[in-house]
């Protein structure tokens, strides 16, 4: 006997029969709005055959994908963007500060580091102690320098004069190196910020826009699953053998 195809599908226009659709309100609400947006004479006893919901369902699934990669391509141009400025440039110290020293540079440099040693402490104090033994003790008849020891005295305010300025040239430099240090710091944690602030949006989309997606998807899937199944059981019961009505028991 030959199975009726009376339900018509509002996509399509082509009869079917029960079994090979569903209507409209049995389905989910993503794909009632896509019906609605193909057919918006559409109602909840319009009927929907099964090839036209798989074609919704794929049209769907990639319109959903492209929407998500091209929101993810964009985040990852801005982000490289921004690593492309200028301003985020790192200096090398080593060439901005110790690459261009002029020779009384170098030296003021090499003052100051001998002038904070103990090799310059323990020097300076076997000098001062030579000094005052030779003109106190009168050793081999030397004494250029009798107590209160003014050219001692002389000497040492003449070194304190010049060395002073030199250390202050030197710690300029110093201050100039920190200078740097604080600019590259600077770049350094914009760059970072700049890099975090870009992955929390990436982030933030994943969670709140990429996983409702997965699982609407996840969904529809499952929908495919229910609804092969239960063509499978109707194809069954069709398929399945009737009792012969034709045969009587004996009489006892």
């Amino acid at each position: 006997m030959a199975i009726k195809k009376n339900q018509i599908c509002a996509i399509c226009g082509n009869r079917f029969t029960i079994t090979e659709g569903l209507f409209l309100r049995d389905l989910s609400d993503l794909l009632k709005a896509q019906v609605l947006q193909t057919n918006k004479y559409a109602k909840d006893s319009s009927f929907i055959c099964l090839k036209d919901m798989q074609k919704l369902r794929i049209a769907k699934m990639q319109t959903t994908i492209d929407q998500d990669l091209k929101i993810d391509h964009q985040m990852t141009d801005q982000l490289q963007k921004e690593l492309e400025k200028d301003t985020y440039v790192i200096k090398n110290i080593n060439d901005t500060v110790y690459g261009k020293r002029t020779r009384g540079q170098k030296m003021a440099d090499a003052v100051a580091k001998f002038g904070g040693s103990w090799q310059f402490i323990i020097t300076f104090t076997a000098i001062i102690v030579i000094w005052m033994t030779i003109n106190v003790v009168h050793l081999f008849g030397v004494n250029f320098d009798p107590y209160p020891f003014i050219l001692l005295n002389l000497f040492l305010s003449c070194v304190a004069a010049i060395q002073a300025p030199i250390i202050m040239m030197s710690q300029n430099r110093q201050a100039d190196r920190d200078r740097f240090d604080s600019e590259n710091d600077y770049r350094t944690n914009t760059k970072s910020e700049m890099e975090i602030r870009i992955l929390h949006e990436k982030i933030d989309q994943l969670n709140e826009v990429q996983w409702p997606h997965i699982l609407d998807i996840q969904k529809m899937q499952i929908e495919v699953l229910s609804e092969i199944e239960n063509e499978i059981q109707s194809l069954k019961s069709e398929n399945k053998p009737q009792p012969d009505r034709s045969t009587r028991h004996p009489h006892k």
